[in-house]
């Protein structure tokens, strides 16, 4: 199925959206929780998995959005169609600060694989998939990295990256160590492994965790400075410990917490 062909315009600098303008009878498919505002004369409809595969059984309807359940997604994803016979558009956030990359699928053979919960949205007829590792050291410590999607299709799909997007061009037999969620995505061609980081002291104190991503080229790859995880992480540490903190900017701080009793010896 070929992709409806879209324009679009992504706003912003730390907290982007995107908006996407569609012709009469063109949609966009993107992820539940992503939308963000429509004008007038938008269809929204929800389906089983992307939708790319048109007249599909309601058995393959099923078995593609099953798939999703790996990648952690929602079963259904949601259409959005313009009815109207000018143009109309519809617009997509960022879950949290960072960058909105726009993959044009034809220049890069078709076939994009980007981490689990990077897609926001694309073209209605491009495949979202999953990418499973062919091999057993990614499938045992690739952690974020191992279930990856897989972007198919001749259309336009947008990706998000938290923090800082980094591109990395690498040329063939060309190797980049990365944190496995610091992976946003990359071209078809790169070739992806886990390695054990060297040394037992790096392993214990380094802090880094025990495995990094190896990606050899040729190709491109898509680097986040700001994985969710991380930023997650850094949230839940910085959370008051206990049911009840009250000291925290106030001027007694934590005696005050003593005084009230949360506190026990």
């Amino acid at each position: 199925m070929s992709a409806h062909e879209i324009d679009y315009h992504i706003y912003g600098e730390e907290m982007q959206y995107v908006e996407i303008e569609l012709d009469q009878n063109e949609g966009v498919v993107a992820e539940a929780g992503s939308f963000m505002m429509m004008q007038e004369g938008i269809k929204m409809e929800t389906i089983f998995g992307d939708g790319s595969t048109p007249n599909q059984t309601l058995l393959d309807s099923i078995f593609g959005a099953g798939k999703r359940l790996l990648t952690g997604e929602s079963l259904f994803m949601t259409a959005f169609y313009n009815t109207q016979s000018v143009k109309r558009s519809v617009s997509f956030a960022s879950p949290y600060p960072g960058k909105i990359l726009a993959v044009d699928l034809t220049k890069f053979g078709g076939k994009v694989i980007c981490q689990k919960d990077a897609f926001l949205c694309a073209a209605k007829g491009v495949s979202v998939g999953i990418e499973f590792s062919k091999r057993l050291g990614r499938g045992l410590f690739g952690g974020e990295g191992f279930i990856m999607q897989k972007l198919e299709g001749n259309g336009m799909a947008f990706v998000h990256a938290g923090g800082t997007l980094a591109t990395k061009n690498l040329k063939a037999g060309e190797k980049l160590r990365v944190d496995t969620g610091c992976i946003v995505g990359f071209t078809k061609d790169i070739d992806y492994d886990v390695e054990v980081i060297g040394g037992i002291t790096n392993s214990i104190f380094g802090g880094e965790g025990l495995f990094f991503a190896t990606l050899t080229g040729p190709g491109t790859v898509y680097v986040q400075s700001l994985p969710f995880s991380r930023l997650a992480g850094r949230v839940l540490a910085a959370l008051p410990k206990g049911k009840h903190k009250k000291g925290e900017g106030s001027i007694l701080g934590s005696l005050g917490d003593l005084l009230d009793g949360d506190n026990r010896f």
